[in-house]
C-alpha cells in the first residue's frame, strides 16, 4: 500500500458537481447488477456513480492536455440513508487507479462534518490470485480498501489523478480507471451480546467444544488443544505436536456474517505453511465493542462491492486482542483466502482492524497474533521462526511459478510490493515469531 497519499487536494467541495438528490429513504439502492437483496438480510449497500468535474475555465473537457485537477471526480456533499464505512470501486480489476482518493462524512443526526480523510487506494493486492476460479469470475472489481466513519448520514468524496509529470502543472493526468462509483456499507445490527470467556460450553458432536450458541470457540489448555489435536489435523498417533493453546475464536455467527452473502462453497488448499500479517488499512477511529460492525462492513464490502466470493482473510484480530473467524469453511482447515495476491494457497491471512503504517499497533493486537499462530500453523506442523517456501500464484515481486523461500510469520510486504500491514506492526514480527514458538512449546 502506498504511505504518500496527499492529505489534502486543492480543490473545495463546493467545486465538485453535484449529483441528483441520494436514494431515498426506504428505496431500492443501485446495487450493480448484482440480485436484489432479501429484505431479512441486515445491512445494506449504497452505491453512487462519480462524476467529471468541470474543466477550467477556456479549456474543453475533451482536451487531452488536461491537468490532474481538470481531471477529477467527485460527489459534493450529499444527505444519505445511514451508513458506518465507505470506499470507491471501479469496473476494471486489472486497472489500478494512479491517484488519491478522499471522503468528507457528516455524523449521523448532526451537522458535524469530518475533516478530508484518505483511501488506501491499492487494494488489489489483498486479492484472489490471478488465473484462480475467484479472480476470474467475472464479479470482481477494482476497488480502494474501505474506510470505517462510523454512523453517518452525509458524505463527499474526491478522487484526483496523478500528473504524469508532478514538476509540470500543466501536464496531463494518468487516465482514472472507468465506472467510478462511492459505495456506502451499512453494517447492520450487532446480533445477541458475546458470551464472556469461561461461559457454560457444550459439545457440538464434531469434537469441538463451542459455547451452546455457537458464537465463540472457548481458549482450550495446551493439554487439551494437544488432545485433540490429532482429530483436528490428522497428526500422527504418538506424534509430538508443537501447537500452542488454541485461543479464545469470536466465530462467524457470534460477529454477525450474513452467510447469504457469500458463495455457499468452500475452497481448500492442501496446507497451512504459512501466516501473513496484514492491517486492514480501515483506520483506528473504531471501539473494541464495534469492531464485529466493522468486520461486517468488510465482508459485505468484498462481496457485495468487490465481487470476492468471500471475506478474504481467514482471521482478523482487533485492537483489544480478540480474534475473529473470517472466511468460512473452518478455523482448523486450509481455507484458501484472498488475502495476499500470489500467495493466498497453503498459507493463512491474518488482519489485525486499523491502519499501522503511522501509529503503533496494541500490544493485546500483537499479544493476539502470536497466540494465533502458535495455534493454527502448530496444527499443520510449521514453525514460527522458520522459513517456508511457497510457490507464487503471481503479483509484482514473484512472477508466477517462482518458488520463494519466505518466513513462515510474513508480513504481507514480504509476498508483495505494499506497505501493508504497515512499518508499525512489521516492526512487530520478530518478536511475534519467538512468542509464537514459545507458545508451541519449542
Amino acid at each position: 500500500m502506498r504511505a504518500f497519499l496527499a492529505s489534502s487536494i486543492g480543490v473545495t467541495c463546493a467545486a465538485v458537481l453535484v449529483l441528483p438528490p441520494a436514494v431515498p429513504a426506504g428505496a431500492v439502492p443501485d446495487t450493480h447488477t448484482a440480485p436484489a437483496e432479501p429484505s431479512d438480510v441486515p445491512g445494506s449497500t449504497q452505491s453512487l456513480p462519480l462524476s467529471p468535474l468541470p474543466a477550467p475555465s477556456g479549456r474543453a473537457t475533451g482536451d487531452p492536455t488536461r491537468t490532474a485537477e481538470a481531471a477529477e471526480q467527485g460527489l459534493s456533499e450529499h444527505e444519505v440513508r445511514p451508513f458506518s464505512m465507505v470506499g470507491v470501486v471501479w469496473d476494471d480489476v486489472d486497472t489500478e487507479l494512479h491517484g488519491t482518493v478522499q471522503v468528507r462524512t457528516r455524523a449521523l443526526g448532526t451537522t458535524r462534518w469530518s475533516g478530508w480523510q484518505d483511501l488506501e487506494t491499492h487494494n488489489a493486492e489483498h486479492a484472489a490470485d490471478p488465473g484462480s476460479a475467484e479472480r476470474e469470475s467475472g464479479t470482481v472489481r477494482g476497488s480502494t480498501a474501505p474506510l470505517w466513519v462510523g454512523e453517518s448520514d452525509g458524505v463527499a468524496v474526491r478522487v484526483r489523478p496523478e500528473s504524469t509529470d508532478p514538476q509540470d502543472r500543466s501536464a496531463p493526468a494518468v487516465p482514472l480507471p472507468t465506472g467510478l462509483r462511492l459505495e456506502l456499507v451499512d453494517p447492520g445490527k450487532d446480533p445477541q451480546p458475546l458470551p464472556e470467556a469461561g461461559a457454560e460450553a457444550g459439545d457440538t458432536g464434531d469434537g469441538r467444544t463451542t459455547p451452546l450458541d455457537g458464537s465463540v470457540l472457548p481458549a482450550l489448555s495446551r493439554a487439551e488443544t494437544e488432545a485433540r489435536s490429532e482429530a483436528e489435523a490428522g497428526l500422527a498417533p504418538g506424534a509430538q505436536p508443537y501447537i500452542g493453546p488454541r485461543p479464545r475464536i469470536i466465530t462467524r455467527k457470534g460477529w454477525g456474517a450474513d452467510e447469504k452473502l457469500r458463495e455457499p462453497a468452500f475452497v481448500y488448499t492442501k496446507s497451512v505453511k504459512a501466516a501473513f500479517i496484514h492491517h486492514s488499512a480501515t483506520g483506528n477511529n473504531y471501539k473494541c465493542t464495534q469492531a464485529p460492525s466493522v468486520l461486517r462492513g468488510i465482508y459485505r464490502y468484498h462481496v457485495k462491492s468487490g465481487g470476492w466470493r468471500d471475506i478474504g482473510y481467514n482471521f482478523a484480530i482487533d485492537k483489544c486482542g480478540n480474534i475473529y473467524e473470517g472466511r468460512a469453511g473452518g478455523v482448523t482447515k486450509a481455507v484458501l483466502g484472498a488475502h495476499t495476491r500470489g500467495f493466498n494457497s497453503n498459507s493463512t491471512g491474518i488482519a489485525v482492524l486499523g491502519t499501522f503504517t503511522g501509529s503503533n499497533p496494541p500490544a493485546a493486537a500483537v499479544n493476539a497474533i502470536a497466540k494465533l499462530t502458535a495455534w493454527k500453523l502448530g496444527l499443520f506442523g510449521a514453525d514460527p521462526r522458520g522459513k517456508a517456501t511457497l510457490v507464487s500464484g503471481g503479483g509484482n515481486k514473484f512472477k508466477k511459478g517462482k518458488k520463494v523461500k519466505l518466513d513462515v510469520i510474513s508480513g504481507h510486504r514480504d509476498g508483495f510490493a505494499t506497505e501493508c500491514p504497515g512499518a508499525r506492526l512489521y516492526k512487530q514480527l520478530g518478536s511475534v515469531r519467538t512468542s509464537s514458538a514459545r507458545l508451541q512449546g519449542r
